[in-house]
C-alpha cells in the first residue's frame, strides 16, 4: 500500500509516544525512520526489526561516558536503539571537533545504528564533515560506512559483506569521526574478502528523496497495521469524563 510521508510521520510519532519514548525523543525517532525510508535506505525494514523490542528501552540505563578527553570519548549506551541515544553522541563529536579540529566518539552497546544517518546529515548541513563506521552480524559480518562533507545536502552510504570473524569488542559498536578541517567523505575500502559491496552516492540519495516526494511511501499493510495498533496506546478512552473534556469549555 502507498501512504504519504505526513501520514507515516504522524503514525510513527503516536507509536513511539505510546511506547514511552520521552517527549522530543518520539519526534526524533519518527524523523529518523522517515528520513531513511524516503531516501531509499530501508527505514521501515529497520523499524520492523526493532518493533519486538520497542518498549524495552524504558528499562535500560541512560548512556554513560566511560572515557573523555578534548578530542575523543567512549560512551556506553547500555543497549537501547540508536533512535533513543545516537543523536547525543553525534552532538558530542560535533562539539569536540569545533574545539579540536577533529574528534572521535566510540559508542558501545547500541542497536539499529543505521538510524545515525539522519543525525549525520543534520551536522553536515550545519557546515562540518562527519562519518560513521560500524560492523553488523554474529555469523556473516557486514561493514557499513556513511559520511557527508561540510555544507553538503546529502550523505553517501556503503556496505559490504566480509570474511571477517565477529568480534565481541565491535558487536553493537559504532565509531563517529567529525572534523571542521578535513573532508571525511569516503566509501568502504575494497579490502580483501569484501564482496557484494553496495555504494549509494549522495546524488542517488537525493534522487530517492525526489521519487518519494512524488510517489509517496510504500509500506506493507501488516506493518502499517502494527504501527497504528501500538499508537492506539495514547488515545483517551471514550467515556463520560473524556467526552466532557473534548472541545474545551
Amino acid at each position: 500500500m502507498n501512504i504519504s510521508m505526513n501520514e507515516l510521520k504522524a503514525a510513527l510519532r503516536r507509536c513511539f509516544e505510546a511506547s514511552h519514548y520521552f517527549v522530543g525523543n518520539y519526534e526524533d525517532a519518527a524523523n529518523m525512520i522517515l528520513w531513511l525510508e524516503k531516501h531509499g535506505l530501508k527505514g521501515l525494514a529497520e523499524l520492523e526489526r526493532l518493533l519486538p523490542y520497542i518498549t524495552d528501552d524504558t528499562d535500560k540505563l541512560l548512556s554513560s561516558v566511560l572515557y573523555e578527553d578534548s578530542s575523543s570519548a567512549i560512551i556506553d549506551s547500555h543497549g537501547p536503539s540508536a533512535l533513543n541515544c545516537i543523536a547525543a553522541s553525534v552532538d558530542l563529536a560535533h562539539a569536540k571537533a569545533l574545539i579540536s579540529g577533529i574528534a572521535t566518539v566510540t559508542v558501545h552497546h547500541c542497536h539499529n545504528r543505521m538510524f545515525i544517518l539522519k543525525a549525520l546529515t543534520d551536522r553536515g548541513r550545519c557546515g562540518i564533515s562527519i562519518a560513521a563506521y560500524w560492523q553488523n552480524g554474529s555469523h556473516t559480518v557486514t561493514e557499513h560506512a556513511a559520511a557527508i562533507r561540510a555544507g553538503a545536502r546529502y550523505p553517501s552510504y556503503s556496505e559490504a559483506l566480509t570474511n571477517l570473524s565477529a568480534s565481541t569488542d565491535l558487536k553493537q559498536t559504532l565509531t563517529i569521526i567529525c572534523s571542521s578541517r578535513v573532508d571525511l567523505t569516503a566509501s568502504l575500502q575494497l579490502s580483501k574478502g569484501n564482496r557484494n559491496a553496495r555504494h549509494m552516492s549522495a546524488e542517488e540519495v537525493a534522487e530517492n528523496k525526489a521519487n518519494s516526494v512524488e510517489h509517496g511511501i510504500e509500506i506493507e499493510p501488516e506493518l502499517w497495521r502494527r504501527i497504528n495498533q501500538i499508537g492506539t496506546g495514547i488515545l483517551v478512552e471514550n467515556n463520560d469524563q473524556s467526552r466532557q473534556g473534548a472541545g474545551g469549555r
